[in-house]
């Protein structure tokens, strides 16, 4: 009974400070589902992948704010011969967005974004051990958000991930789509 009672005491919390925030136009936290197909450059091979990404972020007014995701792709598949071989992803980082509101009510937005991420890269072969291979991920990118209503929009972004540091990988673009829901 403590619990439930605690966790509708926060439950309470968060929702109050969220819309005494929606009401000052200043600190409006959200969370977030982005499909992501990413078309990746790296050495003897051009591999893409599909991915997830869920995000939780706020806007502290209505030209700026920041963003924590986490993302996981899907495997990419070749063949050589009788050598099969499988790659994937996965990546957590901080983006910061700009936001420029355009039209009656604000409801559509140009937007940028810059920030960093840690990718991890595995590439599993028939006849050869996993390899594992991370680093940073320098990433800049340009969409557009458009609010459906007062929690919810649509975002689409592309994006250029730099990814000088991973052995075998060289950098990537990312074209996504999502939704946000703004408390």
């Amino acid at each position: 009974m403590k619990k439930i009672f605690s966790l509708a005491l926060v439950a309470s919390l968060v929702a109050a400070t969220s819309a005494r925030a929606a009401r000052d136009g200043e600190y409006l936290p959200y969370v977030g589902l982005d499909y992501s197909y990413s078309d990746t450059t790296a050495k003897h091979l051009r591999p893409h992948y599909n991915s997830a990404s869920v995000n939780v972020g706020t806007m502290y007014n209505r030209f700026f704010g920041t963003e924590m995701f986490y993302q996981i792709s899907d495997s990419y598949k070749t063949r050589s011969g009788l050598d099969k071989s499988k790659s994937s992803f996965q990546a957590y980082g901080l983006d910061l967005y700009g936001y420029l509101p355009l039209g009656c009510g604000e409801t559509f937005n140009l937007l940028g974004t810059a920030g960093v991420g840690e990718y991890t890269f595995v590439k599993d072969a028939s006849f050869a051990k996993k390899q594992r291979d991370h680093g940073i991920g320098w990433r800049a990118g340009v969409g557009a958000l458009v609010n459906v209503d007062q929690n919810w929009s649509l975002r689409m972004i592309a994006r250029y991930v730099n990814l000088n540091q991973i052995e075998e990988i060289d950098h990537m673009m990312e074209y996504s789509a999502g939704v946000r829901y703004t408390f």
